[in-house]
């Protein structure tokens, strides 16, 4: 896809570089040598679907107004039957794998879980398993994990089987999308932001209850629509406290069952809740889902957070078909799950006939294909690291950085075709920040506009910053993009403001102690790629939310908090309330949303389902008539967007 690599990239390089997207700039992984030769290794084998052709066909009826097929969903057994490896396949995988010493089981019906030794995943895949370590720095614990060296290959006699293949790494690999409010050296500042927005807590301070009163989510309750007989589903890579969640409930005046909570663990779990694993993601995606749709039940899958638990996680939410529908406010730069260089980890599976490697990026594009098949909403947040989401893992020495330390660059899974991604606004109002006890300096947000904080220059200048990344700011705002990699699905044909991907988008890291050696990629110009975000709500911490959260350090805390993490849960409780209303699964929502602006419905007018955000930027895209990539179509009224779902069932 016109991706350059430098032959100087070797294992700890790109082994250290994963690591750092979930560890906080790890410094440099050691390589100590081969995997202990008895060590049980346990991989998830993905196989490959069916007629696809056929399953995008039908995609597109099953979303097009006016088709028989118009929203008649599919349950698993059918999408198998359709879709699925056949029987005879999986048996012929089944016992290749179980001649090589493997034990297999079938897990859901496109996927099987294979265990053996190290030295028979070796001897398979011709590939070594290595063991490295990360040595601790001040955010983050010493690390030991495990990671293939080679790019693994799988046997000729079964390849056109097998989709993907992984569990090679044990590398953390996904961030959560949960942004805190602007911290400067000592000084953290909260805005007094004066309530022009209507809700009865000021920006910054909000709860759900001032949610669903500025974005037009309280019509619905006044019908009684409340999420009852629906359930939410939260992927993610964090355990967390349910008491949390309920004390935070209780505070906002909910009432809701003792018991509607369900903890899935897959893969064995994610682990002892703790602040290093991002249990703060899972207990806000829990608080704002579970908020918005008070009645209804909610499955918390849980998986540890690698490669494996990223693919199995939403592989057994959509097996299950339980969740009507589901929200992951997790993610990486979707390049990382496209590599094919040695030691990236679990990377793409080779084919050694056609030489064709499958990657992450589409085994999840399979599992994510079918739960919109059976109608399950997915709401994925579209990241915080503005247009430049290579900067969560690599460090920017200066501003304006140099020319090759940034490239414009989106997240994965949100970039994927089948689900939702879910940008993030800065709220409307004056936010007046103290400096010292007689200096204030005061910032005005004409409208709400998209997220991005470079607004915040007058405070970094006041607290003696002037370079956003001295200050903490670059490149802080919603994701937003165009893939380099997920073509273009059909809901954006014709759709105007679609962009295809920029060129000479170059990242040539040369930055010890990050990486042993440079790291230079290329990515493709010219590409008509997916471009994200979808849609968008408030997510800048400076006018963000409250969460209640038990700190595995401080203890239990209410704190000022944002980021496109509490967008996707948001989108995710107010769907809870759209499937009640229907009486049925809305689905994905991409099609509904851009028939909207595609037929002129979109704007204007007391009934217009979607509000134009045409101000801000996130450090490259700005807001404009229309659709761009900061806000998406923009910003929904919640009652009027279920009138026009309602409108298309009647199409």
């Amino acid at each position: 896809m016109g991706i350059i690599r430098s032959t100087a990239l070797v294992a700890a390089a790109l082994l250290s570089a994963v690591a750092q997207a979930a560890t906080a700039s790890t410094p440099a992984a050691v390589d100590l040598g081969l995997a202990a030769r008895t060590t049980e290794v346990n991989l998830t084998v993905a196989l490959a679907l069916r007629n696809p052709d056929q399953a995008l066909e039908l995609m597109q009826s099953l979303y097009r107004p006016g088709s028989p097929q118009f929203r008649n969903f599919l349950t698993p057994a059918q999408f198998y039957k359709q879709f699925g490896p056949t029987a005879e396949s999986i048996a012929s995988v089944t016992k290749h794998f179980e001649t090589a010493g493997f034990r297999v089981a079938q897990v859901t019906g496109t996927h099987l879980s294979i265990t053996g030794s190290a030295a028979a995943v070796e001897a398979e895949f011709a590939v070594e398993l290595h063991t490295f370590q990360a040595p601790a720095t001040a955010r983050t614990e010493a690390l030991v994990f495990r990671a293939p060296v080679g790019t693994p290959t799988v046997a000729a006699s079964i390849a056109d089987s097998v989709a993907g293949v992984v569990g090679f790494d044990t590398i953390p690999r996904n961030r959560p999308r949960l942004r805190h409010a602007l911290k400067h050296a000592a000084t953290r500042p909260l805005p007094i932001t004066s309530d022009s927005s209507g809700t009865t807590n000021p920006p910054g301070e909000l709860l759900v209850t001032d949610f669903a009163q500025y974005y037009d989510v309280d019509p619905l309750y006044d019908v009684g629509l409340n999420g009852r007989g629906r359930t939410i589903g939260i992927v993610t890579f964090a355990s967390f406290r349910p008491k949390d969640a309920f004390a935070y409930w209780s505070a906002v005046g909910l009432s809701v069952a003792s018991n509607r909570i369900t903890v899935v663990d897959v893969d064995g779990g994610s682990g002892p809740p703790s602040d290093a694993a991002g249990s703060d993601e899972t207990t806000l995606d829990v608080e704002q889902s579970g908020g918005i749709s008070p009645a209804s039940k909610i499955e918390v899958y849980e998986a540890p957070n690698n490669s494996q638990g990223f693919v199995d996680d939403f592989a057994k939410v959509i097996d299950a078909n339980v969740a009507d529908t589901i929200s992951c406010s997790w993610g990486e730069w979707e390049f990382f799950d496209t590599l094919t260089t040695n030691g990236n980890g679990d990377g793409p599976v080779k084919d050694p006939t056609s030489g064709h490697k499958a990657s992450i990026l589409q085994a999840v594009n399979d599992v994510l294909l079918q739960g919109a098949l059976q109608g399950q909403s997915m709401y994925i947040a579209s990241g915080d690291a503005g247009a430049y989401d290579t900067t969560d893992y690599f460090p920017v020495p200066s501003y304006p950085p140099p020319a090759t330390s940034v490239v414009l660059s989106v997240d994965d899974p949100g970039v994927q075709q089948w689900a939702t991604d879910v940008g993030g606004t800065t709220l409307a109002g004056p936010q007046v920040y103290p400096i010292t006890a007689t200096e204030t300096v005061t910032i005005n947000i004409p409208t709400e506009q998209a997220w991005g904080w470079d607004y915040l220059a007058p405070l970094c200048k006041a607290l003696g910053a002037d370079d956003p990344v001295t200050c903490g700011t670059y490149s802080v705002g919603t994701g937003g993009g165009v893939s380099s990699f997920v073509p273009r699905p059909f809901y954006q044909e014709g759709v105007a403001g679609m962009k295809a991907t920029a060129a000479d988008q170059t990242l040539n890291d040369q930055t010890p102690p990050s990486h042993i050696v440079p790291i230079f990629v290329t990515l493709p110009g010219g590409y008509t790629g997916r471009n994200v975000p979808d849609i968008a709500l408030n997510a800048d911490p400076q006018t963000g939310y409250v969460l209640y959260y038990t700190s595995s350090e401080t203890g239990f805390g209410i704190d000022q908090e944002g980021g496109t993490s509490f967008a996707a849960p948001q989108m995710n409780g107010v769907t809870a309330l759209f499937d009640e209303a229907l009486g049925h699964r809305v689905g994905l929502l991409n099609s509904t949303l851009y028939d909207l602006v595609r037929e002129g419905h979109a704007y204007g007018g007391s009934q217009a389902p979607l509000r134009d955000i045409k101000a801000g930027d996130n450090w490259y895209y700005h807001g404009l008539p229309g659709y761009d990539r900061t806000t998406g179509v923009g910003v929904p009224d919640f009652a009027k967007l279920l009138e026009a779902i309602v409108d298309q069932e009647t199409f």
